[in-house]
């Protein structure tokens, strides 16, 4: 940056300014240097400098907790979920005792221990020269005992275990088993688990009002990519691919499904990209308004010359967008419900909220170098935690009289002038948010964070710091399918070892019905 021509001109006020916006500009560089730093540290495998805390905005505009003068509640009767046995001791009491009945006392035991069985299969040949040979009991599926799979699944996935220490454990119970087919249990013949987790995402997708949306780093095949969540406060789901785009993430939304359609949602898509009127107008003016796959849509984008424009935005990639967003709404997904993200530029699809966590997080973060700047600092927080605490009254008892007076509250909060340049930036730049920040005034079940969101895929985040990454293609997906199934028995109340139970059908367990089943309930009016 070339100085001002006199620096000795400027009044006091203006050199004020000038050194401000210097201190802002170094702030940024510095950020940008710390930040390369943490990548470099990372590559190295050295350890990086400890995040910033959070504001705490959302629990500090909690209700006040119950004062000292009332009795906190107690944690209840303890309840085993299994049958209780009743056994009699006895005392050796002296002569001329008298018997008073018995004192119960409760002891909950865990047996562990590995059993063995050789099955004699009787085996017949039938007049017509076939061989027939005995079934084996329901739930046997290889060498290993539905039991076995269970506990081996269970131990991985939701106690984050790894393979190396899951080996050792079982090898230490008495059971003759290698590495490798640990590593067959997690990854092969899960092709159920795997329909059920994308059957999860369709009935998500089709009921929900709302989901919520993140995404983290991962590794597959010693290279970065990213893992993104889907979910709600009934259903989780997680995919990870190489890229986070907004292509990738619509691809993500429609569940398995490989079709693009035109229609009026994709043309409104690709309006709303600015994608120019006489492109559309030549999509729509063609008889074919569905495809199968990625090849049949590409010819069509072929024949039609979209793959030789260079105009920007990519003419391609938008049609592409459309298309794939028109597929979502003709299966159903997403029909007027709310995208609610961290202000991430991929997840800015369809109706799109913010969350408010994340954004003041912003002002929390700034940098402010003079008493005047952090008192303009603190003032505007403490004015946006009001803001929120209202906001969670009217969630909480939605008046349609209130809308008004928030959305002119919102503006006096965001457009106030605090003569603290960067802030005013920072405000102006959240102002220019409103339809999304504001999202909960017509849409009350909307939450105001993506507190759920990230408490989901911190799963992740555990799996990817304890075993770095995965190697194949099943066991990425199985990885993503049994964390996002035990999240969502989680989140409808269902134990995971019954589901694995119910799922691999060990005799005797309870039948767990399909978890789309109870995703769908959960999504109907009461």
């Amino acid at each position: 940056m070339s100085p001002p021509i006199d620096l000795d001109g400027l009044s006091s006020a203006q050199l004020r300014e000038l050194v401000a916006n210097l201190f802002a500009k170094l702030a940024e560089l510095e950020r940008t240097n710390a930040e390369l730093r943490e990548e470099i540290a990372r590559l190295k495998g050295l350890k990086g400098r400890p995040d910033l805390k959070p504001s705490g905005m959302d629990k500090a505009t909690d209700p006040g907790k119950p004062g000292r003068q009332e009795k906190r509640p107690g944690r209840g009767k303890v309840r085993p979920r299994v049958s209780v046995e009743d056994r009699v001791l006895k005392v050796a009491a002296p002569a001329g005792s008298r018997f008073k009945g018995y004192e119960t006392y409760l002891v909950q035991e865990f047996v562990l221990s590995v059993h063995a069985i050789r099955y004699r299969r009787e085996r017949w040949v039938m007049p017509d020269g076939q061989t027939i040979i005995a079934s084996l009991p329901e739930g046997t599926v290889g060498h290993f005992g539905p039991d076995l799979r269970r506990f081996v699944l269970m131990q991985y996935h939701q106690g984050q275990s790894t393979l190396p220490r899951l080996t050792a454990l079982l090898q230490s119970l008495g059971l003759s088993i290698s590495k490798r087919e640990v590593q067959r249990l997690l990854t092969e013949k899960h092709d159920d688990f795997l329909d059920e987790a994308r059957d999860v995402l369709r009935a998500g997708l089709e009921t929900s009002p709302w989901i919520s949306v993140d995404d983290t780093g991962a590794r597959h095949k010693v290279a970065n990519g990213f893992c993104t969540q889907i979910g709600n406060d009934r259903f989780t789901w997680f995919g990870t691919r190489r890229s986070k785009s907004r292509l990738n993430f619509l691809d993500l939304l429609r569940a398995g499904h490989t079709d693009f359609a035109l229609n009026p949602a994709a043309f409104d898509y690709m309006r709303s990209r600015a994608l120019p009127a006489t492109l559309i107008a030549r999509l729509a003016e063609q008889p074919q308004m569905a495809f199968a796959d990625q090849a049949d849509w590409r010819a069509h984008l072929d024949r039609l010359g979209f793959t030789g424009l260079t105009a920007a935005p990519d003419p391609v990639q938008i049609a592409t967008e459309g298309a794939i967003w028109g597929s979502i709404h003709a299966h159903d997904f997403l029909r007027d419900a709310v995208v609610l993200s961290d202000d991430a530029g991929q997840f800015a699809v369809g109706r799109h909220a913010l969350c408010w966590v994340h954004a003041e997080r912003l002002v929390h973060k700034l940098d402010a170098f003079t008493d005047h700047h952090r008192a303009a600092q603190q003032r505007a927080r403490k004015l946006i935690w009001d803001f929120y605490a209202a906001l969670k009254a009217y969630r909480a008892n939605p008046e349609k009289s209130r809308r008004l007076a928030l959305r002119a509250r919102f503006d006096r909060v965001f457009r106030r002038r605090t003569g603290f340049v960067t802030l005013d930036r920072l405000l102006a730049r959240l102002h220019a948010n409103k339809a999304e920040l504001l999202t909960v005034l017509d849409r009350p079940e909307t939450p105001l964070h993506t507190n759920g969101s990230e408490n989901d895929i911190r799963c992740q985040v555990t799996r990817r710091k304890v075993s770095a990454g995965t190697r194949s293609d099943p066991g990425r997906d199985c990885r993503d399918a049994f964390l996002g199934l035990a999240k969502t028995c989680n989140k409808l109340g269902v134990a995971f070892w019954d589901y694995l139970g119910s799922r691999l059908r060990i005799p005797g367990q309870r039948l767990i019905p399909p978890l789309t089943n109870l995703v769908r309930c959960r999504g109907q009016p009461a």
